[in-house]
C-alpha cells in the first residue's frame, strides 16, 4: 500500500486545487443532515474519444474548510460517441453519515483516479493491452436539460 493510498478519510486539499478536477460545494448546512444508503452522481457528460472514464467522490467539509472524502465511485465508458452528451451514473457505493450543521456538501468529478482506479487511455482499445494514451477533452453539463447532480439518500430527522 503506498501513502497515496490509504484508508479512510483523508483531507482532499491538494486533490481539489487541481486544474482537472471539478468542485461543486453547498452552502453551510444550518442543521445536521444524515446521508444512509446508496450515493450516485447523475452526470450529463461528453467526451472527444471512444472511451473514457468519469469519477464522483463525496466529502464533507467542515467548518474550517477541511475537505474529507466520505465515498467515490468510478464507471468506465466504452464505445463513446466523440463530442455526444449521454447521461452516465457513477455509483459511490453506500455509506452512513451525518454532515453537521456548519458544514459543507462537496462533490468531486473527474476523469481520471489513478492508482485507486485502473488507468483508462481514452483510446477505446482493450485496457489489457493497451499501449497508446491519448489526453481526453471532457465536458460535464448542468443545465435544465442536462441536470447532473449528487443523488443523497436523506433520513428524515426523527
Amino acid at each position: 500500500m503506498t501513502d497515496d493510498f490509504r484508508p479512510g478519510p483523508l483531507d482532499q486539499t491538494a486533490v481539489e486545487a487541481r486544474e482537472d478536477i471539478l468542485v461543486f460545494t453547498s452552502e453551510p448546512l444550518a442543521e445536521d443532515l444524515e446521508v444512509t444508503g446508496r450515493v450516485q452522481a447523475v452526470l450529463f457528460a461528453a467526451t472527444d474519444g471512444p472511451s473514457t472514464d468519469w469519477v464522483a467522490r463525496l466529502c464533507d467539509v467542515d467548518e474550517n474548510g477541511v475537505s474529507l472524502n466520505v465515498t467515490d465511485g468510478i464507471v468506465r465508458v466504452r464505445a463513446a460517441t466523440p463530442g455526444e452528451a449521454a447521461e452516465h451514473v457513477v455509483d459511490l457505493w453506500s455509506t452512513s453519515i451525518v454532515f453537521k450543521a456548519g458544514h459543507r456538501i462537496r462533490v468531486q468529478i473527474t476523469s481520471s483516479n489513478f492508482p485507486r482506479w485502473d488507468r483508462n487511455l481514452n483510446t477505446g482499445e482493450p485496457e489489457e493491452s493497451a499501449t497508446t494514451a491519448r489526453t481526453a477533452r471532457q465536458q460535464v453539463f448542468h443545465d435544465p436539460a442536462r441536470p447532473s447532480r449528487i443523488v443523497l439518500p436523506v433520513v428524515p430527522p426523527a
